[in-house]
């Protein structure tokens, strides 16, 4: 059976899986044990590709699957083949997946240069006892969900020593038939009542970093846009943007929900909230209707996360850049830090940011914003032509702005200096987004050439403005701690004195903007 697969994956907290399951079971549910055996190449190609090629027995019946990365976070390509009953398992063969469009992707990653297929091995096993209740939503174009509670672990042994393992507490929340709404009604309802947190880390991903014994995974860092080759509307565009900026977030969000403190991760994820807010707030005119883009309702909760986040990174951060210089100019030794020694222990982790019930659900909601499918009544949204003179428009309108700060730099207070920072920073992701609109099918690569070389004479002035502001956050650190420990004052003079220096390097780099071809004017 050739599919796409539209779910929804929570991570459940130990101390609410009584409560879930009781929930669950409110409505017929049906148990079933699969134990599963997962295959790759030896160099794990699938799994880096984002596929899963797997063998599952469920109940009595076997079942050969494979399932792929599909267009946005809610999106998956999965093709199955009963297999029938029997003892023992069958072997594995992705030629069972010939000529679906997964199955071409499989074939592709398994070829060798000589069209020899590449041997595959089993890399890891599951065995996962899956309660599932269908449930139909009401009130929500009749949607039909398949609740799946699924609670066991992930085995590796192929080339290990002993067995290691991973538990796994899950629930999945698949849209059998009617309206994506609907599903992104009942995991809204179910991830906030249960303290539930959406998680990008599949059981196949979970076995391939036991086998490498890997605690920490890299950052995702952000990527562009995709825009669909035809029908590209305001509100495509919208949900192609947010759909790259969630591509950054939701992973970095999942590894930091389940524990992780890794400082880039952290990084990445206030990088791609802040992206998300410059598409929230410059593409909010693309499309009339608000209830579907609903900024003043989804920014809220980005802002306290992106705040919350950066009061345990930002500090931490300064000095570290910070002190080395201060030794250097002969400061006496002072630690900024300590003072906030005791509140640190009391104070929000990471993983409580990220695994807040109004962030959680904010994300919930902007995943069923970019999987939703246009309303047959209602507003339309801007015709093509219209969005890109829209875009030009908005362009224009911060390239001015950034060009005008440049010529008042140093006479602006300090928080209208941090304003201007701000202001540029959208600029330059609403050109990343939006540059590959402007490469019409004539002179794409000039097109392309140019906006490159407008983001790049952006640069100058982001390092500019983001060393001002380090600055400005450590003088305003060491201001507090002077008053406690007056060896603190010589940080107060010395980052005093660069003031002016730095307002100015700030100036001439935003005022060199305004001579940056714009790659958005019409010829």
């Amino acid at each position: 059976m050739n599919t796409m697969e539209i779910e929804f994956k929570f991570c459940i907290p130990p101390d609410r899986l009584k409560a879930v399951d009781t929930a669950l079971r409110r409505g017929a549910v049906v148990r079933t044990r699969l134990q599963a055996r997962y295959f790759d190449t030896a160099d794990q190609r699938l799994v880096a590709d984002g596929m899963v090629l797997r063998l599952r027995k469920e109940g009595r019946r076997w079942v050969q699957t494979v399932k792929a990365a599909g267009d946005n976070a809610l999106h998956r390509l999965e093709h199955n083949v009963d297999l029938g009953t029997g003892a023992a398992a069958p072997a594995i063969d992705p030629a069972r997946h010939a000529d679906t469009p997964v199955g071409e992707r499989l074939a592709r990653l398994l070829q060798l240069a000589d069209s020899v297929p590449v041997p595959l091995v089993e890399r890891q096993s599951t065995d996962i006892v899956r309660l599932t209740r269908d449930l139909r939503v009401s009130g929500q174009g009749g949607a039909v969900v398949e609740m799946a509670l699924d609670v066991g672990k992930v085995v590796v042994h192929a080339g290990t020593p002993a067995q290691r393992t991973s538990p796994v507490c899950e629930l999945e929340l698949e849209l059998k038939s009617g309206d994506v709404q609907g599903l992104v009604a009942l995991a809204r309802r179910w991830s906030q009542q249960h303290g539930l947190w959406f998680s990008t880390v599949s059981k196949a991903e979970r076995g391939m970093r036991l086998l490498a014994e890997q605690e920490t995974v890299p950052a995702v860092k952000a990527e562009a846009p995709r825009f669909p080759a035809h029908g590209l509307d305001g509100r495509t565009l919208q949900q192609a943007v947010v759909a790259s900026c969630l591509g950054q977030m939701l992973p970095n969000a999942s590894e930091i929900a389940a524990g992780s403190t890794d400082e880039e991760q952290i990084h990445q994820l206030r990088i791609g909230i802040r992206r998300l807010r410059t598409a929230l707030r410059e593409l909010a005119g693309l499309d009339a209707d608000t209830s579907r883009f609903d900024a003043a309702a989804w920014e809220p909760p980005l802002v306290d996360a992106f705040r919350a986040l950066g009061d345990l990174r930002d500090r931490e951060q300064v000095v570290k850049l910070a002190q080395p210089r201060l030794r250097e100019a002969g400061a006496p030794e002072v630690d900024p830090l300590v003072s906030d020694a005791d509140a640190a222990a009391s104070a929000l982790t990471p993983g409580d940011i990220v695994r807040a019930a109004a962030f959680q659900d904010v994300l919930v909601s902007l995943i069923g914003f970019t999987a939703a499918t246009p309303p047959s009544t209602g507003s339309a949204p801007l015709a093509p032509d219209e969005a890109r003179q829209q875009l030009r428009e908005q362009l224009q309108r911060l390239h001015k702005q950034a060009v005008r700060d440049g010529e008042r730099f140093e006479s602006l207070a300090t928080e209208h200096q941090h304003r201007a920072r701000k202001r540029l920073k959208r600029l330059r992701y609403l050109g990343e987004f939006v540059a590959p609109l402007f490469a019409e099918a004539e002179g794409r690569k000039k097109k392309k050439d140019a906006a490159e070389r407008y983001l790049k004479a952006l640069r100058p002035a982001q390092d500019a403005l983001g060393a001002f502001n380090d600055e400005a956050v450590a003088l305003a650190l060491y201001r507090e701690v002077a008053s406690r420990d007056p060896r603190a004052w010589f940080a107060v003079g010395w980052f005093s004195a660069r003031r002016a220096a730095g307002a100015k390097a700030c100036r001439k780099a935003l005022e060199e903007i305004g001579e940056a071809p714009r790659f958005w004017k019409k010829k």
